[in-house]
């Protein structure tokens, strides 16, 4: 059974993420531990075992005699990131499509057409909504926890990048087109394309992201 403690804790560790996703902690910033405290009016300890959350997740940092930062996420990182969650989404993919019965696929269906009318609209913030969606739906199609949980981790790390891969140019069409993909392969129940598909569209975030960074060098250069 779950104690007070350990639901404190946890509501004050979903609380840090919120004001660092949002970019109210800005990355590389100081977790002033006394500021905190007055911020989001609680003690000292369930902060503190809060940071210790979020060290372990990576999203902080902890520095002798200094105290938690937030993490900085560096080229590097992305770039050492994207094939490994790429591999991880890939087999959860192959799983999902294991194990989808007749339901699923329909309601598969329903999500896939709302991405298409999003994207066809061009609404970029309801096509990323969708989006995640259907990438939620199959990790829970797999219903693989290890899964779930490695990469669930590895995308609090990158939002902490706050990448917008959706807005290099003719990304949008790109990305349905390669959800369609990993979809047609689920409808036919080919597990090994849903995977290499599902791959392949990680990858290519990684690489539409290098082309936005491209263009807005180009622009500054101007």
């Amino acid at each position: 059974m779950r104690t007070l403690a350990n639901s404190m804790h946890d509501q004050v560790a979903e609380r840090l993420r919120e004001l660092i996703f949002d970019g109210t902690l800005a990355p590389g910033s100081f977790l002033d531990e006394v500021r905190l405290c007055e911020r989001l009016e609680i003690s000292r300890t369930p902060l503190r075992e809060a940071l210790k959350v979020l060290v372990a997740e990576g999203i902080a940092r902890h520095e002798p005699r200094r105290g938690c930062f937030v993490v900085e996420i560096t080229e590097r990182d992305v770039d050492e990131i994207f094939p490994v969650i790429a591999l991880l989404e890939g087999r959860a993919a192959y799983e999902a499509t294991q194990n989808a019965h007749q339901a699923d696929i329909n309601a598969l269906e329903s999500l896939h057409e709302r991405l298409q009318n999003h994207a066809a609209a061009g609404d970029i913030n309801e096509y990323y909504i969708a989006n995640l969606a259907i990438h939620e739906a199959f990790i829970t199609l797999a219903n693989n926890r290890w899964l779930a949980q490695s990469i669930g981790d590895l995308r609090k790390i990158l939002r902490l990048a706050r990448l917008q891969q959706l807005h290099a140019p003719g990304r949008l069409e790109q990305s349905l087109a390669e959800h369609l993909a990993v979809f047609a392969a689920l409808k036919r129940r080919d597990p090994d394309a849903a995977e290499l598909a599902m791959r392949n569209h990680l990858i290519a975030q990684r690489i539409a992201l290098r082309e936005l960074a491209r263009l807005h060098s180009s622009r500054i250069a101007l």
